[in-house]
């Protein structure tokens, strides 16, 4: 299981462009499943160029702060992603302010959902700062 896991990470940026009935993938769940930061790497790339996920679950994985920085990339560039869960994925005060910079550029993103991670005081003002830029994000957790 954890190895085709791997592979959906791996390979999802080149499913989803080769296929077009893929265009359609509006969730994706991928929880629990001990996704790194380079996993959450790939998926950050697919993000760039995917127009139809609407939500993204990737809780309890490890993504930590350089995952963190890799999905803040994506989401300057997309602009379907609603709802993006990343609870208990070990996410600090500098994955906190990667995500923040991401939600300056991004117009797309309703639900964050950082329950369980220790971004501390200095995490949370980061986030602060990144919303003073994004009027679209209503949940953030």
């Amino acid at each position: 299981m954890l190895c085709s896991m791997i592979n959906v990470c791996q390979r999802f940026n080149s499913i989803v462009d080769s296929y077009d009935r893929y265009q359609i993938l509006t969730t994706l769940d991928l929880g629990d499943n001990k996704i790194e930061a380079d996993g959450a790497r790939h998926l950050a790339d697919g993000l760039c160029h995917n127009t139809t996920l609407t939500k993204l679950h990737l809780g309890f994985n490890q993504v930590r702060d350089v995952g963190a920085q890799h999905l803040a990339n994506g989401l300057r560039h997309n602009t379907a992603l609603t709802t993006l869960n990343l609870q208990y994925n070990g996410i600090e005060a500098v994955g906190a302010q990667h995500l923040a910079d991401g939600l300056r550029h991004n117009a797309a993103l309703i639900t964050l959902d950082l329950e369980g991670n220790k971004i501390g005081d200095v995490g949370v003002q980061h986030l602060a700062d990144g919303l003073q830029d994004n009027t679209v994000i209503i949940i953030l957790s």
